[in-house]
């Protein structure tokens, strides 16, 4: 009987995470973590520094979309959602939206080690300027203000640095952007 009970509970677990997610280990995410941001919310500023060692902010990005990308390098969803997210960046980086001009990726990697970050933005040709980290893994700062506790994680900020959705991928990210543009 236990073993039903415990096969049970395993099962419910399983089911709970989405199969396209990597969830971080209980272990791992502090209990600051457990904060979120909504759809509607001032989208909170993060500053971290690039692979060159410059700091690179979000809301120096203010004035255009912005999608913000929490990912790793040993994340295989956020590896397979790559190619989509460079197509888009290619496609709308110069596009005008009704609340911004131009179209930009600010990637947050939940990496531990550099060399693994750097190597997979080259090989998934990531060619957007904003890609950053403070190599915590899953203690990222950035990823505890914003509540992350799953990757991939994405939040499509407008113009204004307000959070207008959260998680799209795929055809939803560029319905998205096709439905903010300006006519």
């Amino acid at each position: 009987m236990k073993h039903v009970v415990a096969l049970g509970l395993a099962a419910l677990v399983f089911a709970a995470v989405p199969a396209n997610r990597v969830t971080a280990p209980r272990a791992e995410v502090p209990a600051a973590q457990l904060a979120t941001i909504n759809v509607g919310d001032m989208a909170p500023d993060l500053a971290f520094p690039d692979p060159s060692g410059k700091t690179r902010k979000l809301s120096d990005l203010r004035g255009k979309v912005v999608l913000l990308d929490f990912w790793a390098a040993w994340c295989g969803p956020c590896r397979m959602e790559n190619p989509n997210v460079v197509k888009v960046y290619s496609q709308y980086k110069d596009a005008k939206f009704t609340s911004g001009k131009g179209f930009e990726v600010f990637s947050l990697s939940l990496d531990n080690t550099k060399d693994r970050w750097v190597e997979a933005i080259a090989k998934d040709g990531l060619v957007w300027p904003n890609h950053v980290s403070d190599l915590k893994g899953w203690r990222s700062e950035g990823a505890a203000l914003y509540g992350v506790n799953s990757i991939p994680a994405t939040y499509l900020i407008d113009g204004k640095g307000k959070v207008v959705a959260k998680n799209l991928r795929g055809p939803a990210l560029e319905n998205a952007l096709k439905a903010m543009q300006a006519k």
